[in-house]
């Protein structure tokens, strides 16, 4: 129940990772910066609300020694996730907690969804009051940002090529919708006028994404590939539901529900895919181990002589 404990590290990093975003954003773009959506040199806005939300997790679901510093450290993600304006992360978080309060065993425990309901308020507080914070006001959109045009070319270069996919990191020049702006950096980078190197030109189509995790998997594996990560997903989901480890849930929970708008599963990435094989791997081990273990004797009770005139009989 606690091997999720050897993921706590990840939070300084991730603590680091905001605190980088914030500078480099204030420091290049001032407030406006942050109105355009805070973002970071390295990380997509995405990505950056995610790895907020994979913090937030981690402090949530935080076990033993101090406490006090779990304030400072969720405000810090908090804020970042909010300032972030992703819907994706978003819909992660609702569906990762929920899972973790549901399955969670006796660590659940309804505060978890804290986080979710206090930007969500924010969201329509700001919305009602017409107070000018466009991430915010961005989470309350119901707009695909063009993602319907990349499914669409999605699944016509998977019909190129249905059995078996077009092939791992191949799919790119099939998502026309993406594929015509050519080689692009992070938004950040090119709010700051910083274009793509000529050398990476070529490489540009290689982390194109189809927006969806299995019609991504479909047009680059085909039908065999997908039928293998669904089963692979399946089985992970089903047995973090056994083992009850609530970080663990949140994970496979939360990121197979933003599957549904990006591919947050898709190595190699900024650390948050991984995250997610690494707790796919904690769920298949776990079921290992048991197997290994089989099934086992029950303890022998020490003999003892039976009472003159009385029966003898098995004691439970």
């Amino acid at each position: 129940m606690n091997r999720s404990r050897r993921l706590r590290p990840l939070l300084w990093g991730q603590l680091a990772i905001f605190v980088s975003a914030w500078i480099y954003t204030l420091s290049t773009q001032g407030f406006a910066g942050v109105q355009e959506r805070l973002g970071h040199p390295y990380y997509y806005v995405v990505s950056l609300g995610l790895v907020a939300v994979v913090a937030l997790w981690l402090v949530m679901f935080w076990r033993g020694g101090a406490t006090w510093w779990r304030w400072p450290a969720g405000f810090l993600a908090l804020v970042t996730f909010a300032a972030a304006g992703s819907r994706g992360p978003l819909l992660a978080l609702g569906i990762g907690s929920l899972a973790a309060l549901a399955f969670g065993g006796q660590r659940r425990r309804a505060w978890v969804m804290l986080p979710a309901a206090l930007v969500l308020s924010a969201a329509v507080a700001t919305s009602s009051l017409n107070v000018p914070l466009r991430p915010l006001d961005r989470l309350l959109n119901d707009q695909t940002s063009g993602r319907e045009y990349v499914w669409r070319d999605a699944v016509s270069g998977w019909q190129t090529s249905p059995v078996g996919g077009v092939g791992p990191y191949q799919g790119g020049p099939y998502l026309t919708y993406l594929f015509k702006d050519g080689c692009q950096l992070t938004p950040t980078l090119q709010r700051n006028e910083i274009e793509c190197p000529q050398q990476l030109s070529r490489w540009s189509s290689v982390w194109l994404i189809a927006h969806n995790a299995w019609l991504h998997w479909l047009l680059e594996s085909g039908v065999i590939g997908l039928s293998g990560l669904l089963a692979v997903m399946g089985y992970a989901l089903w047995r973090s539901v056994q083992v009850g480890d609530p970080f663990t849930l949140a994970v496979l929970y939360g990121f197979t529900a933003m599957n549904v708008v990006d591919v947050v599963i898709a190595v190699p990435s900024p650390h948050f895919s991984e995250l997610w094989w690494v707790c796919v791997g904690i769920s298949l081990s776990a079921a290992v181990r048991e197997n290994r273990a089989g099934p086992q004797p029950p303890a022998r009770e020490a003999e003892q002589p039976a009472a003159p005139g009385s029966d003898s009989v098995s004691q439970a």
